[in-house]
């Protein structure tokens, strides 16, 4: 009798010491026949079924968003329609383009129309900024209790009712206020400031700056606080100063937060501040204070010519679109950040 054991074969054909060697992770993925199943897809019914405790956080804006934003949008018929009062909520009869031509004749549109632009350039230009320098100066301060005392300070005007806001910017620049109380002081003359015109855009922007830059900060922040702190450090032991750092580490961290509000800014560039201008202006203000929202609603509401105005509305609309799209095609192409 030999004394030579036979190997037993197994069922799998492996080796009769224990279980077969791992296949390799690159044969796997040469042979079609091992690779790994990926899961089925879910349908969105089953992702409803299975997540529908989130979904109910978003069910109420939705909602919002439908009944006030997305169904009115129907009444823009009008703007190629006869409305009647009374009659259908979509217009009696056709007329084609004719309130479109009627706006586009009209002077006191393209007066409402350049001073949008004009406002709307200055609050880009001046307004737009001040959130990012205020947040890289808090970012600098190393007292805690300071930098909260000044957070606080310059949030406060951003939860002021708008109403508040103008009531306390007439009393400031009346005949009686405050500023021609110290013009008084320094041997000038009292101002009018709100019945010459051209002080109307000065004043708008100064207090755009100041009910904004502090809530304006918040996101620029949040955004610094993402920073790594390593690279400061690196950059301090390569002999960069603090404007170095500044503008080497902290700007590009924080350059996808500002275009992606640059680009939300300026899809809203036509859609100037409506409440406050109304609040403010009056007929001697017209020439600079009148803008499109506030000229739609005197030809459209206060006139009842709602065609007319919804045609200027749709007209507006078309320039805000082009904007938004053509910053977020050019943010994309030239910096790589988008909303989409």
């Amino acid at each position: 009798m030999s004394g030579v054991v036979e190997p037993v074969a197994t069922p799998g054909g492996g080796s009769p010491q224990g279980p077969s060697p791992a296949v390799p992770e690159a044969a796997v993925a040469t042979d079609p026949g091992k690779r790994r199943s990926r899961p089925a897809k879910k349908t969105w019914r089953e992702a409803l079924r299975r997540d529908w405790r989130l979904y109910t956080f978003v069910a109420l804006p939705m909602i919002w968003f439908l009944i006030f934003r997305y169904l009115p949008m129907a009444g823009n018929a009008i703007a190629f329609r006869r409305f009647r009062p009374g009659g259908s909520i979509f217009g009696d009869e056709f007329v084609g383009v004719r309130y479109f031509e009627m706006f586009i004749n009209d002077p006191a549109f393209w007066n409402a129309f350049q001073n949008t632009l004009i406002l709307g350039a200055l609050s880009l230009a001046i307004a737009f900024p001040m959130p990012i320098i205020l947040a890289l100066l808090l970012n600098e301060l190393r007292s805690r209790k300071f930098k909260r005392i000044v957070q606080t300070i310059s949030y406060l005007p951003h939860f002021m009712s708008i109403v508040i806001v103008a009531g306390m910017i007439l009393q400031l620049v009346s005949l009686q206020g405050t500023i021609n109380q110290m013009v008084r002081q320094f041997g000038g003359d009292p101002i009018a400031f709100m019945q010459q015109a051209d002080w109307f855009r000065t004043i708008y922007i100064t207090s755009e700056i100041w009910q904004t830059v502090g809530w304006g900060t918040i996101l620029y922040l949040a955004a610094l606080s993402t920073i790594d702190g390593q690279l400061y450090e690196a950059a301090r032991i390569d002999g960069a100063n603090r404007w170095k750092q500044t503008w080497h580490i902290t700007l590009p961290g924080i350059r996808p937060t500002m275009i992606v509000l640059l680009i939300l800014n300026i899809g809203t560039f036509m859609n100037v501040g409506f409440e406050k201008i109304l609040l403010l202006y009056n007929p001697l203000l017209y020439p600079t204070a009148d803008v499109i929202a506030t000229y739609l609603y005197r030809v459209g509401i206060v006139s009842g010519n709602f065609s007319y105005a919804t045609a200027i509305g749709v007209f507006e609309a078309v320039i805000g679109l082009t904007l938004i799209l053509s910053a977020n095609a050019i943010s994309r192409r030239l910096v790589g950040t988008s909303l989409w």
